[in-house]
């Protein structure tokens, strides 16, 4: 008699993430220095988030801040501590002796003032990475107090975004995060080269230097063609057809034909025989000397479709389109949703929110979610215990008022 195999099915194991087993340390708020920590700890860091008793403000804000901290500090522990008395800083000190790399984003004397600078710090660690996420890299402008939206309107960004004489910010925190990544970026460059070397070093990223690369293209135009950059409501277009239409219902879309294939391909699929024949439109520079008259033409032409006929119209037979969306929508993009591109998420309140993912695959998946953005102080108690105190220390460091 022969026994019957079973079959067992098992939970495949979740891959290895490229950063697992780096510890960082970080001591930041707002965006940019918990950019860096969250792109870290996405990819695998245990990053331990060092707050003070009263918690980083950055949880208490309202309006546009209020997604802050909820995005930025996912994949985090969180200890929180009065690091301005000797015991709290003795227990930030035994904490850094574990890590692979310190992230701050606060003034470089108050980092000073408390010990924690790369100066001191580096004595007693030559393999320590340090990242600084700064308002300006070294420089004339190093003192001063930097914000995203300064740099924007010193760096030419709001003068690119905004109309002539109305300069305006980008609808995001462009500069912020990408300081961040760029932070995290050295980070990684300063951990691939400490394998090689065997020591550490200072990395910095700055808000300013971070706007000056993303209008370089636009200095480089100027470089090139010895012609000022317009604003981009006023700007040359390069592509004859690269509008925004008004639409059926009082919709709006996105609609681009960047070549002269996409422009034969787009009169065919409208049946627009006579544009196509037209002389003064047979190439993509002849569209755009045109767009003073071509563009009122079109709009009054694809006024009588609505958004879904066109965006159909226009992915059938491959050509550039955008619907215009808000940004809360956007939890219901099928896109989104069905590439995993939205993990669930609980917010420190205990609410459940999704919340979007790095923008990246790694061997086809994403880096995902492994810890909800913590409460204040979650995980005090079992990082103190890590560094060798007792039960009984630990009970005392809280009578005493130094942790939470």
């Amino acid at each position: 008699m022969t026994k019957k195999s079973v079959m067992i099915q098992t939970t495949p194991e979740p891959k290895p993430l490229p950063l697992q087993g780096i510890r960082v340390v970080e001591f930041t708020h707002m965006v940019m220095g918990p950019t860096c920590g969250m792109v870290l700890a996405d990819l695998g860091a245990e990053v331990i988030k060092v707050e003070p008793l009263a918690g980083d403000s950055t949880r208490k804000l309202l309006g546009s801040g209020a997604g802050f901290y909820p995005l930025f500090n996912r994949n985090k522990k969180s200890l929180a501590i009065d690091m301005k008395s000797a015991r709290g800083r003795e227990v930030v000190l035994k904490l850094i002796a574990t890590a692979d790399i310190v992230s701050e984003n606060f003034k470089t004397e108050t980092m000073q003032k408390l010990g924690l600078d790369y100066a001191t710090l580096s004595k007693t660690d030559e393999r320590l990475i340090y990242v600084s996420h700064k308002g300006f890299l070294p420089g004339p402008y190093d003192h001063r107090t930097a914000l995203d939206e300064v740099v924007q309107m010193m760096g030419g960004l709001a003068y690119m975004t905004g109309r002539p004489g109305d300069p305006l910010r980008a609808g995001s925190s462009v500069n912020d995060i990408m300081g961040g990544m760029f932070g995290a970026i050295g980070a990684m460059a300063a951990l691939t080269q400490r394998a090689q070397t065997g020591r550490g070093q200072e990395v910095q990223s700055a808000l300013f230097e971070n706007n000056i690369f993303l209008v370089a293209q636009h200095m480089m135009q100027f470089a090139v063609t010895g012609k000022a950059a317009a604003p981009m409501p006023e700007r040359i277009s390069p592509w004859g057809i690269y509008d925004v239409f008004s639409v059926k219902n009082d919709e709006q879309i996105f609609l681009a034909v960047v070549g002269d294939g996409q422009w034969k391909t787009f009169c065919d699929a409208f049946g627009y025989t006579d544009l196509f024949a037209d002389p003064r439109v047979t190439t993509n520079n002849d569209r755009v000397l045109a767009r003073g008259w071509l563009i009122p033409e079109l709009r009054q032409r694809l006024v009588h479709f609505s958004r879904a006929e066109l965006s159909q119209r226009f992915e059938q037979v491959g050509l550039p389109f955008a619907p215009i969306t808000d940004p809360q929508y956007l939890f219901d993009d099928p896109h989104l949703r069905q590439t995993g591109g939205l993990a669930p998420l609980t917010l420190p309140d205990g609410r459940q929110t999704e919340v979007p993912l790095l923008p990246i695959t790694l061997g086809g998946d994403r880096p995902g979610l492994r810890l909800d953005p913590p409460k204040l102080g979650e995980h005090t108690d079992v990082l103190l215990r890590s560094l060798g105190y007792s039960a009984e220390a630990v009970a005392t460091l809280h009578a005493e008022g130094i942790v939470l």
